[in-house]
């Protein structure tokens, strides 16, 4: 049977999105444009050591759309005509349920995941995550500084930390509140200070693991992940993610020197100082 044009289409997309948009030379490191699931599903079963990644929740933002802030425009605008809102992770149940799944299926036994939350998805959807992992803790990410925000300024984020089957943790000295200053001259929306990722990558991975992020951003943890020796893929919807997450990687294995996060972003916790 002959292929209709829009059968065609199809397939060159998804070779396209099944080709790495970024791969390191030694292929340590590959980042990849696609949307979160696609990616997942792409992957073999049992293919990664550690899941670290942040979702660009719509929980919060579409429910109240207070989206004014000084980072990320306004709201209304969606992302489009250049505005600074990129589209996000809508967080049904049946996408969360979906998305966790193929986490898990990706996921090697016996191994570790972290999510952070924004506090209206910590209340929707960290329950599900306790009907596919085995829920150990939820950390704080303490800013340092205050923030945004309408009702009570915020200073904190939530990290939901799961594994599949047991597994320790490296260290037993890992607080689970990390006081850790936010980036403030950011290049993209949201962006992670890295030492988020590394305290996430200090606490569950050995030197060599693949780390996976499926929703990229900055490409946070993909740094993370080659400051501690591990491999790393990860990827992105958004095109302005994966280029700049690609610059961002060429420059470090160039120079060893983060054009994101030029300084260590770590505050006045000797606890979590000394993991470093």
């Amino acid at each position: 049977m002959q292929k209709t044009t829009e059968q065609i289409k199809y397939k060159s997309v998804q070779t396209v999105f099944n080709k790495p948009f970024f791969a390191s030379s030694d292929g340590v490191i590959k980042i990849y444009q696609n949307d979160a699931i696609n990616f997942l599903k792409s992957l073999p079963d049992n293919s990664v050591d550690l899941i670290t990644t942040d979702p660009a929740y719509s929980g919060m933002n579409q429910m109240l759309k207070l989206g004014k802030g000084k980072i990320i425009g306004t709201y209304k605008d969606k992302g489009e005509n250049g505005a600074k809102w990129f589209e996000e992770f809508h967080d049904t149940e049946k996408n969360y349920a979906e998305f966790l799944n193929e986490c898990k299926r990706v996921l090697k036994n016996d191994r570790h995941i972290y999510i952070m939350f924004d506090s209206y998805s910590l209340l929707s959807l960290a329950p599900m995550v306790r009907q596919i992992f085995d829920v150990k803790n939820i950390l704080c990410w303490d800013k340092a500084n205050i923030g945004l925000g309408h009702y009570f300024r915020r200073r904190h984020e939530f990290i939901l930390f799961a594994s599949k089957g047991k597994r320790h943790l490296k260290s037993k000295a890992i607080p689970d509140v990390w006081k850790i200053k936010r980036v403030t001259k950011i290049k993209y929306p949201t962006q992670k200070p890295t030492e988020i990722f590394e305290l996430m990558i200090k606490g569950s991975a050995e030197d060599g693991f693949v780390v996976c992020d499926p929703f990229l951003g900055s490409g946070s943890a993909m740094i993370a992940s080659i400051k501690n020796n591990c491999n790393f893929i990860g990827c992105d919807i958004s095109e302005k993610s994966i280029n700049i997450s690609k610059q961002r990687a060429e420059e470090f294995f160039k120079t060893g020197k983060d054009i994101l996060q030029p300084q260590s972003l770590l505050s006045d916790d000797n606890l979590t100082n000394k993991l470093f």
